[in-house]
Formats: structure tokens, C-alpha cells, sequence
């Protein structure tokens, strides 16, 4: 690889080096490199679609599997399946993500759909960023969709960031948990610019003692644009939490549009939102100890999506 794609794998799946462990590293639209081990394996698709099936096994105790995607032409679109198998009492940590660099005037477009299909008892981390850059005209798009089959005692841990200089993004999340699964999500944007961001969550927990905590923080700055849709359906005794936070700045635009749907008289949900400017008294004590307005706000961002 060189060094700009080099460059797009440290910022989007921190990797200095070949990773140990399970990996499968794309770069437009070819391998890499891929390697599988004793308990995860990964495999080409059979059904004609880009992307991959990766096997875990229900021996993997704190095994990791990278499967990064990095983009560098223009006029360049692509969508990618990747589905993953993780068998009963499975413990393995996911790391995913695209980077684009785009210098052209016409538009690059990746679309990952990942479906994780999660047996009994198994724990899954999933770390996923989105990130790009390119001094061209052309757009940056990423559409991630996320679909999750949680099975009993299942618990699925998903942390999505989108760090700078994607132009559009739809971000769709799908997840269907049975009795005792668990879910806990944690997203991160930044927008800037005229750029705009959209995110869908929806989740159905189906079986008693199911749960899912879902968290999303952004910042919206210059004219940029942020729309959230998150709906929990509880359709047993269940519990289900959903919360959007986001600072606006400049012309920035937001809406939330939080949705609970209780079809059982045991299903407990709660949404909470809050959309608003940084406090003057923020910027006032970051200030007083030396800082710029600019260097405080920044300061206050890095810790608000931290």
C-alpha cells in the first residue's frame, strides 16, 4: 500500500503495521490482504455480491478481526456486503471503518452493509469509523447500514464514529433482539460545512429481559444539517433507553424525532433529547485560562464527543 492509504487505514482503524489477529484490508475494490486464524475465518462471498462472510467460532475469547475499507480514486462507487456468523459463547472484538481521499472533481461513494447474525450468549464489540479528505470538488458519500440478529443472552456493543470530511452520509441501523439480549450503541458526528448527516435507529426487542442503550452525540457546525430518527418497539418485559445530544453552531440545523412503541404492559423505554448552543460561561472559564473563543469551543467539542 502507499502512503496516503497507509495514512486513511491509522485514522480510521488505528493501524501502523499488518494487524494481528483475523484481518481483511480493501482498497477500491480489491484485497489487500486477508488472513484468517484457527477460530475466525473469512471467506469470499458465494452469492456475486462485493464483500465478505467472516466465521466466528464459539472458542474465540478476546480475538480481534479488522476488515477496513480505503478508497483514494474519484469517480469511484461501490457497495460492499459484509456478513458475520459469531456461534454460542463467542467473545471477539470487530474493527471496522472507511476512509476516503478524494482530489477529483467527480464524486466517490462507498456503502458498507454489515449484518451480524449473533448466537446465544455471545459478546461482540464493534468499533466502526467513518472518515475523508481531498482538496477536489467531488463528494464524499458513506452510506453505512448496520442490521444485528441478536439471540438469547446475546450482547452486541457498537461504537460508530464519523470524524471529519464526509459531504452526505445515511446512516441506517437495524436490530432484533430475543429474551435476556443486550445492546448498547454509542455514535459520535461532526458536520461542518454544507454537509449533511442523517441517522435511522430501530430496534425491536422482542423477548423478556431484552435491553438496548442508545447514545448519539454531534456537533452541527457552519450550514451544515443533522436529522435523527430513533425508534425502540418493546414487544415483551423489557427496557430500552435512547438519547440524542448535539451542540449547533453557526447556521447549523438539527431535528430529532425520538419514537417509543410499548406492546407490552412490562416494557419500560425512555428518550431523552437536548439540542443547544455552547454556554457562554463555558467559553468565559475556558477563556479566562488563556485560551482563543476558537481554541475554547474546539476544547469543548473534543469533550463533549470524547
Amino acid at each position: 500500500m502507499d502512503e496516503l492509504e497507509k495514512m486513511l487505514l491509522m485514522q480510521i482503524a488505528d493501524l501502523h503495521k499488518v494487524p494481528d489477529g483475523a484481518y481483511n484490508i480493501r482498497s477500491n475494490g480489491a484485497s489487500e490482504g486477508r488472513k484468517s486464524t484457527p477460530h475466525i475465518r473469512i471467506e469470499n462471498r458465494t452469492d456475486g455480491k462485493a464483500g465478505i462472510d467472516i466465521f466466528v467460532s464459539g472458542e474465540t475469547k478476546g480475538e480481534s478481526v479488522h476488515i477496513p475499507v480505503v478508497i483514494t480514486k474519484t469517480d469511484y462507487r461501490e457497495t460492499v456486503y459484509n456478513d458475520f456468523y459469531v456461534e454460542d459463547g463467542a467473545d471477539v472484538l470487530i474493527i471496522a471503518g472507511c476512509g476516503i481521499h478524494n482530489c477529483g472533481q467527480a464524486g466517490t461513494e462507498h456503502s458498507g452493509v454489515h449484518t451480524f447474525h449473533l448466537g446465544k450468549n455471545c459478546k461482540v464489540r464493534y468499533v466502526e469509523k467513518h472518515y475523508a479528505d481531498g482538496d477536489g470538488s467531488g463528494e464524499k458519500v458513506m452510506d453505512p447500514q448496520t442490521v444485528m440478529y441478536l439471540a438469547e443472552g446475546a450482547r452486541m456493543e457498537m461504537e460508530t464514529t464519523q470524524i471529519k470530511g464526509i459531504d452526505s452520509t445515511v446512516r441506517t441501523t437495524r436490530a432484533v433482539l430475543e429474551a435476556g439480549a443486550d445492546l448498547v450503541i454509542r455514535e459520535k458526528i461532526y458536520t461542518h460545512g454544507s454537509q449533511l448527516a442523517k441517522t435511522d435507529f430501530a430496534v425491536q426487542l422482542n423477548g423478556d429481559g431484552a435491553g438496548a442503550d442508545i447514545v448519539s452525540r454531534s456537533v452541527a457546525a457552519g450550514d451544515s444539517k443533522q436529522e435523527f430518527e430513533l425508534r425502540i418497539d418493546g414487544n415483551g418485559k423489557c427496557r430500552g433507553h435512547s438519547e440524542c445530544d448535539a451542540i449547533i453552531m453557526d447556521n447549523a440545523h438539527v431535528t430529532a424525532v425520538p419514537a417509543l412503541a410499548a406492546n407490552n404492559v412490562d416494557a419500560e423505554l425512555i428518550h431523552e433529547a437536548a439540542i443547544g448552543k455552547i454556554a457562554g460561561e463555558q467559553l468565559l472559564k475556558l477563556m479566562t485560562l488563556g485560551l482563543t473563543e476558537g481554541e475554547a469551543e474546539e476544547q469543548i467539542i473534543k469533550g463533549f464527543l470524547s
